[in-house]
């Protein structure tokens, strides 16, 4: 009984020591389904004209420096429990890339200060939301899986979206929390709940549309959230 209760003991405080990086991309990868893959990361150097940390990647003007997968590349996104951690284990500070698309999360994004103000237009309208990835630059509104084509469709349907909406579909990546990048930290604006199975995720033609509406509504006929 001595020898199972150490084990355990061992077992906890390896859990406790691991990571925040590795911790999180288990979860995405082994709790939620998620196919994931460590991020180009930074380097030591100063950014685009000394500012910062520059990309790993060689590329001395990389517009999104840490942000984007390099080696491996995103066709290598999984969730094997494995491969994981042998990722995380050797380069434990890596950004977490989710590969978006096909059965993984899709994303719409905005520029920070619009996506705080869209979020709270959402939730003034009683727009029930999914997760949102924020960074000190752009906030993410997670949805479900969506098509190219049912994109096309949802967009050519519409008079006008904000200018500045990005969609990260299928073939697309995006960073995820507790991840560090060129711009800053990596944070949940509306984190999954604990504990729960893979996170409840809104269709996207329901976000577009509250999306669509929040911008026409705010001050100056939508102009404040299309930058």
């Amino acid at each position: 009984m001595r020898e199972i209760l150490g084990r355990r003991r061992r077992l906890r405080l390896r859990r406790k020591a691991r990571p925040a990086q590795l911790d999180a991309a288990l979860t995405c990868a082994t709790a939620w389904h998620w196919p994931v893959l460590p991020g180009v990361g930074l380097n030591a150097a100063g950014g685009r004209g000394g500012r910062g940390r520059g990309c790993a990647c060689p590329d001395p003007e990389c517009a999104v420096p840490g942000a984007h997968p390099f080696d491996p590349g995103l066709l290598a996104a999984t969730t094997d429990e494995r491969m994981v951690r042998w990722w995380w284990t050797n380069r434990p500070a890596a950004p977490i890339m989710l590969a978006t698309g096909g059965r993984a999360p899709c994303a719409l994004s905005l520029p920070a200060v619009a996506g705080a103000r869209a979020l709270t237009e959402l939730d003034r309208m009683g727009m029930r939301v999914g997760p949102v990835v924020a960074t000190p630059t752009r906030w993410s509104l997670l949805v479900a899986p969506y098509t190219l084509e049912q994109l096309g469709e949802l967009l050519h349907a519409k008079d006008w979206v904000p200018s500045s909406l990005r969609f990260h579909g299928e073939g697309g990546y995006l960073v995820l929390p507790p991840s560090e990048v060129g711009t800053g930290q990596v944070r949940w604006e509306r984190a999954p709940l604990p504990g729960s199975a893979a996170p409840w995720l809104p269709d996207v033609e329901a976000v577009v549309d509250a999306l669509v509406e929040a911008s026409s509504s705010a001050p100056g006929g939508g102009s404040r959230l299309a930058y």
